[in-house]
C-alpha cells in the first residue's frame, strides 16, 4: 500500500557548467543561453519543471552567467518597443520567460561538480523533498516524465531517478543503476549506481539521465562525500549511499522513461535535437521539412 509524502514545489537546475564544448561560442555566452529554434535551452527546462507544478525554481550558477537571470527578468525597454510598434505577438514571447516562475539564483563559486552544486542548494531548499533538472537533456512536454516521477515520489517517498535504456557499449557515457522490478512497469527499485562504468562492469543498460526527485537527507550525505570520478563531488556516489540504506532517506526508485528526450550536451545531438524540434513546430515545420527532404536528396 502505497503512502502519501509532501507535495515538491521546489525545483533546482545546476548551470554553473563552462560550457568548453561549445567553445567559442560559449566563451561571452552561457551555454544554456544558445538557443534551441528559437528559444533558449534553459527556458525549455524552466517551462518543464513549471508544467510539474514546480514553480519555485531555483538556478545554481557561476561567474559569467548574468544573462540567464536577464533572460528571466523584465526588459521594460524592449516591452515598451515592442508595444509601441503594436507586436503583441513577439510581447507575448518576451514576457512569458519573465512569468514562468519565481526565479532564485544562487553561485556556485567553485566547479566541484554536480553533486557539489546541488549541495549550494541546502538553504533554499531546507527540510522538503525537491527536483534536480539538467539542462543537457530536454524532454518533450509531450512525455510528462518530471510529473511522473513526483508522483512516484509522493506516493513511495525517498528519491527518484530518471533512467533510459542504451545501448551496451554507449553505458560508459552515463551513471549506472541495477534495478529491481515493481509492480508497476515503468518503476524499478535502484539497489546500486555507478558513474560510468565500463560496459564489462555496468550492472545494466539502465542509464541516470538528467531528472532527479531527491529526498533532503541527500545533504547530509554530499556534506560527507569525497570527491570520486573526475575529482568531483559526484551526485551518483551520494545517491549509491541512499540506496545502500534505506533508514537514511528512504529507498531510490528510477522511473523508465521512453519517450523523446532531446540531448543537447554535444554539437552534434544540439544540431539534431533544433532539427527534430524545427521540424515538429506548425509555424516552422512544412517548409523546413520540404526544405529538409530537398537538401537531403541533392546530398544524397
Amino acid at each position: 500500500m502505497t503512502q502519501s509524502h509532501p507535495r515538491i514545489s521546489k525545483a533546482v537546475i545546476p548551470a554553473a557548467g563552462l560550457g568548453t564544448r561549445f567553445l567559442p561560442a560559449t566563451k561571452a555566452t552561457p551555454k544554456e543561453m544558445l538557443p534551441v529554434v528559437d528559444k533558449p535551452a534553459i527556458q525549455y527546462v524552466v517551462e518543464e519543471a513549471v508544467a510539474a507544478g514546480l514553480d519555485d525554481v531555483l538556478m545554481v550558477t557561476g561567474r559569467n552567467k548574468r544573462p540567464l537571470e536577464d533572460h528571466f527578468d523584465r526588459n521594460y525597454e524592449l516591452e515598451s518597443a515592442l508595444q509601441k510598434k503594436g507586436d503583441a505577438g513577439r510581447l507575448a514571447k518576451v514576457q512569458e520567460s519573465s512569468d514562468l516562475a519565481t526565479m532564485h539564483y544562487v553561485r556556485q563559486g567553485d566547479p566541484k561538480g554536480l553533486g557539489h552544486a546541488v549541495l549550494c542548494a541546502a538553504p533554499h531548499v531546507g527540510e522538503e523533498p525537491f527536483a534536480v533538472l539538467l539542462g543537457d537533456d530536454l524532454i518533450d512536454p509531450r512525455d510528462p516524465l518530471l510529473q511522473r516521477m513526483v508522483e512516484v515520489q509522493e506516493q513511495r517517498g525517498g528519491s527518484v531517478i530518471a533512467l533510459m535504456e542504451v545501448a551496451p557499449e554507449q553505458i560508459h557515457l552515463y551513471g549506472c543503476a541495477a534495478v529491481e522490478t515493481t509492480e508497476d512497469s515503468d518503476v524499478v527499485k535502484v539497489s546500486g549506481l555507478v558513474e560510468k562504468p565500463d560496459p564489462a562492469d555496468a550492472p545494466s543498460n539502465y542509464a541516470i539521465i538528467g531528472r532527479y526527485v531527491l529526498d533532503p537527507h541527500i545533504f547530509d550525505i554530499l556534506r560527507k562525500t569525497e570527491p570520486g570520478r573526475g575529482g568531483e563531488i559526484q551526485l551518483t556516489d551520494a545517491l549509491q549511499q541512499l540506496a545502500e540504506d534505506e533508514k537514511i532517506g528512504g529507498p531510490v526508485h528510477g522511473v523508465v522513461f521512453k519517450g523523446r528526450r532531446y540531448d543537447t550536451g554535444d554539437r552534434g545531438d544540439y544540431l539534431r535535437a533544433i532539427v527534430r524540434l524545427a521540424c515538429e513546430r506548425e509555424d516552422l515545420g512544412p517548409d523546413f521539412r520540404t526544405w529538409l527532404r530537398s537538401y537531403v536528396a541533392e546530398e544524397m
